[in-house]
């Protein structure tokens, strides 16, 4: 019946048999009718009726065949022919011209594929099967029959098909690219880009796959010319560019998807550096492709070399760009510079080999990628081509893999560092900056590093001196320009000073000895060697917080001193003054001492403080009965001045000669002497301060009007006003003086009054005179009432004396008892002839030349007591004058008085001592006229 069918019959059964996919009726319909089932009529048919999910691999030979012309035995032997045995010619013609069977046409097909009939129809089945059925994955089973049958096919394969299969179906098939191969083949190459990379990355476990992403993905899709532009600019020639001439266009490929690959992974690198380092670790470039097997493709040199020589850019930007500066992050910068020294042949060691060696990296780094135009280069402008930071040559790789080993240095440290910060550092050369930042770094190794460990410390030693010049030669003809390295600017005698003084802060101070005193080659001069040492061992005063120097920061700052015995003598200045203030500060450790309500005394307020004698009255004021141990006063008064804390001039660098130390030990002495006194008063012990005037303040000698003593006088005055009270403690022994306490307080007053008017300044003469005068009035008064009550003690008991039985008559006069005349008072001068007083200026120097001159004599009043100036006890006449009238007096008094050898009393020496000055220098103060000379004197 086969040979009785019509062509139109035959067309209707080809159709039936493809509606209902039959597809060995169909081969053996169209291999016993080829010359009217011709392939593009077949391949139509199958193409418009053949149902989208039948798999690809029950018809894929029919298409072999019919490509190939020849067909295989069948094993259809009947086929059935009842759809169209019932039909009439007329009848199938008609249907067949109903059938609209699909043409093989698509839009935007090369031109030699436009007449392909199979390449035709493979393509429209593939979108058709992908948009109907859905059944992506059933394409390659269509296809790959047919890669050898047009490069077209096996470009659609490999650079579309192939990344948006394994995108969809393999790798990520949860998150799918909602698109079909058609739509997926039609969009811009960058969205496409986008979308395949979308999900790569993008969870902490799907890092490992970042490159497999990256290999079957986007390398299989850059296989395609239609993916690549030619630029063409004009551009003048450079230097060295010989093939352009000036005004001629250059060609430059490019590919908008390749660059936002690009773009993908630089941004990855400044969010998420984690992926970028991935990435660039596990994909060897473009040239690394995963093509699953379909045969093998090629771009161009040009486009090859492009696309490496851009990649290796992009790495060098991802490392500057990642913004963490954990060590983690700082080791995938170093594995992204260290991939792309191997992509270029030159292999680097392992990070912590490097950080060991600490290469010489700055011969190989040339001045142009040094100079500091190039800091915007690590914000700005990353991937292009002007940017010699990221440009792949020795000079970029080498400055990279500088910054990172400073960068890690510095984090490793606990300097947390990231790489843009050391670009800049390296970069624009701020002095301020890299000193500040070089400061930090030693600061942090001085409180967090090895205490005991000397290797530690040579090692953090050259990594410091390493990132100031990244290992380049010390050259005479060097200059601060030319220099590389983070701590360019700083200079190395600095560094060294630095380092020192964290060698010496924590102990290692044969360590120090060793570098910078017994090395052959020293790396600081004499000078700076000591007064590194010095301003050491004053920050570790400065830190400590107790005042004992056998513990913590003073023993250190006296260990820091002692540790260089050929740099600092003892017997330097500087060492003086240091020791005196260690001692000084030890001895204040002996006392409670609070400056401040809650806050305790450290030894750096002694250092600062602008009067530090006056902590020795805190000292008074805070520790009850101090004042007795005078001598340990002056001894800490006078380290203070040996220390230099006493100074008149606040200019730095301040000498104080001999001389003037001589005077602020002089003055500190009196001042604290005074203090003493004052303190001694405040807790009554009367006593103690007496003993302080006379035996300490009376040895003193009047200070210069250039360094008025404000302190002594005003002591001993107070000493000289002091009344008596029951609280005021008694004294221990009287010696020789008198047994009326009041008589002797009184005494003492006036005697510390004689030592004020002698080493008081001219102006307060007035002053003392005036409580001179107080205590001599209540002497004299005193004394007068003493006298009373002796007489009346005597009559007393001559009464009782003359009523006892077997007494003797009291009106018989012994013959051995002798009556005394007691001397009249002198009459008042103020009565005598009016004369012109003295001047004040004439009035105080007579004063106190006077009271010099028989306050020096008082030792011998008593061993001249028995040659004729012994008076009555009751005797209290006015000084001078009192003694005038005494050697005057009349005849007819007893012979034997003048030659009486009874003792004087003490209070009587005094005050005829201290009067007799009084009378002949100060007794006019009033304006009284001195009385005439006897004429016996005048002669």
């Amino acid at each position: 019946m086969a040979l009785l069918l019509s062509p139109a019959k035959l067309v209707i059964l080809a159709v039936h048999f493809a509606v209902k996919s039959d597809i060995e009726s169909l081969t053996s319909l169209a291999s016993r009718h080829s010359t009217i089932l011709r392939k593009d009529l077949l391949l139509r048919i199958i193409l418009t009726y053949l149902p989208e999910t039948v798999q690809s691999s029950q018809y894929v030979a029919l298409i072999e065949q019919l490509e190939a012309g020849e067909f295989a035995e069948t094993g259809v032997q009947d086929m059935d022919f009842s759809p169209v045995a019932d039909l009439s010619d007329e009848d199938a013609a008609k249907k067949v011209r109903k059938l609209h069977l699909t043409p093989l046409v698509i839009p935007n097909v090369p031109v030699e594929a436009a007449n392909d009939a199979t390449l035709l129809f493979l393509l429209q089945r593939a979108y058709r099967v992908d948009e109907e059925a859905g059944l992506l994955d059933e394409l390659p089973v269509l296809l790959t029959p047919f890669l050898d049958h047009s490069p077209y096919i096996r470009t659609l394969m490999v650079s579309t098909l192939l990344p948006l299969l394994r995108r969809n179906c393999e790798y990520y098939p949860q998150e799918p690219i909602p698109y079909t191969l058609l739509g997926f083949q039609q969009l811009p190459d960058r969205v496409a880009v986008n979308l395949l990379l979308s999900q790569t990355g993008v969870r902490d476990a799907d890092l490992p796959f970042v490159g497999r992403d990256l290999k079957g993905l986007i390398g299989p899709w850059l296989l395609n010319e239609k993916r690549w532009k030619e630029k063409k600019q004009r551009r003048p020639s450079h230097a060295g560019e010989l093939s352009l001439q000036e005004g001629e266009t250059a060609s430059e490929t490019s590919c908008p998807g390749w660059e936002q690959v690009l773009e993908w992974l630089t941004a990855r690198a400044s969010k998420s550096w984690k992926v970028a380092v991935s990435a660039i670790d596990q994909w060897d470039g473009p040239g690394d492709v995963d093509l699953g097997g379909w045969g093998a493709m090629w771009l161009s040199d040009q486009e090859q070399d492009h696309l490496e020589r851009s990649y290796a850019q992009a790495a060098l930007a991802s490392a500057y760009l990642i913004p963490d500066s954990s060590v983690e992050a700082l080791e995938g910068a170093y594995n992204i510079v260290s991939k792309i020294s191997g992509l270029l042949e030159a292999p680097l060691p392992p990070l912590s080999n490097a950080l060991a060696i600490l290469p010489p990296l700055a011969e190989t780094i040339t001045p142009s990628i040094s100079a500091a135009r190039n800091a915007t280069y690590m914000r700005n402008n990353m991937l292009d081509a002007p940017n010699v930071l990221t440009t792949p040559n020795a000079a970029a790789l080498s400055f990279l893999q500088a910054l990172i080993l400073s960068a890690t240095i510095l984090t490793k440290t606990g300097l947390s560092c990231t790489l843009r910060r050391a670009g800049e550092l390296a970069l624009l050369r701020d002095e301020r900056e890299q000193k500040a930042e070089a400061s930090k770094l030693i600061h942090h190794l001085i409180n967090h590093g090895a205490k005991t460990d000397d290797k530690f410390w040579l090692k953090a030693r050259n990594e410091i001196l390493w990132m100031r010049d990244w290992g380049a030669e010390e050259s005479p003809a060097s200059s601060s320009d030319s220099a590389k390295g983070i701590f360019s600017q700083v200079k190395k005698e600095f560094l060294e000073a630095e380092i020192l003084k964290a060698l010496l802060a924590n102990t290692r101070y044969t360590l120090a000895r060793s570098i910078y005193e017994d090395s052959p080659d020293r790396p600081l001069s004499d000078k700076s060697l000591e007064d590194t040492i010095y301003a050491t061992a004053m920050l570790v005063y400065d830190n400590a917080s107790n005042p004992n120097r056998t513990r913590g920061g003073l023993k250190k700052c006296d260990e820091i001193i002692n540790a260089f015995p050929k740099t600092i003598k003892k017997s330097a200045p500087a060492a003086k003054r240091i020791e005196a203030l260690l001692q000084a500060t030890h001895a204040l450790s002996g006392y409670r001492l609070v400056l401040k309500q809650g806050e305790p005394f450290t030894p750096v307020v002694l250092r600062v403080h602008k009067d530090p004698i006056s902590i020795i009255n805190k000292i008074l004021e805070q520790n009850p009965k101090s004042y007795t141990a005078l001598q340990d006063l002056l001894d800490l008064g006078s380290r203070m001045v040996q220390a230099g804390l006493v100074t008149a001039s606040n200019k730095p660098g301040h000498t104080v000669s001999p001389e003037e130390q001589q005077q602020q030990l002089t003055s500190t002495e009196r001042r604290v002497t005074a203090m003493c006194i004052d303190t001694a008063l405040l807790d009554d012990d009367f006593e103690t301060a007496y003993s302080y005037v006379v035996n300490r303040l009376s040895s003193l000698r009047i200070a210069p009007p250039a360094q008025p003593d404000e302190f002594s006088w005003k002591a001993a005055l107070q000493a000289g006003k002091y009344r008596r009270t029951s609280r005021t403690l008694r004294p221990t022994h009287l010696g020789n003086t008198s047994g009326n306490p009041e008589i002797r307080h009184l005494e003492q007053r006036i005697e510390c009054l004689s030592v004020a008017l002698r080493i008081a300044p001219a102006p307060t003469l007035q002053e003392i005179i005036n409580a001179f005068r107080r205590a001599e009035e209540e002497l004299e008064a005193a004394i007068k009432a003493e006298a009373e009550q002796e007489d009346a003690w005597d009559t007393a008991g001559d009464t009782i004396h003359g009523s006892i039985p077997g007494a003797f008559n009291n009106s018989v006069t012994s013959p051995t008892k002798k009556t005394f005349n007691m001397p009249k008072p002198a009459p008042p001068r103020r009565n005598q002839t009016e004369e012109a007083p003295m001047s004040l200026f004439d009035l105080s120097k007579a004063s106190v030349m006077s009271a010099q001159r028989n306050l020096t004599a008082l030792s011998s009043l008593q061993r001249s007591v028995g040659l004729g100036l012994g008076r009555s006890s009751t005797d209290v006449g006015g000084g001078a004058t009192a003694a005038a009238e005494r050697q005057v007096a009349p005849e007819g008094s007893d012979g034997d008085e003048g030659h009486q050898h009874k003792r004087t009393r003490k209070r009587d020496q005094l005050r005829e001592a201290a009067m007799g000055s009084l009378v002949s220098g100060v007794g006019w103060l009033v304006g009284a006229q001195p009385a005439p000379a006897p004429a016996s004197e005048r002669d």
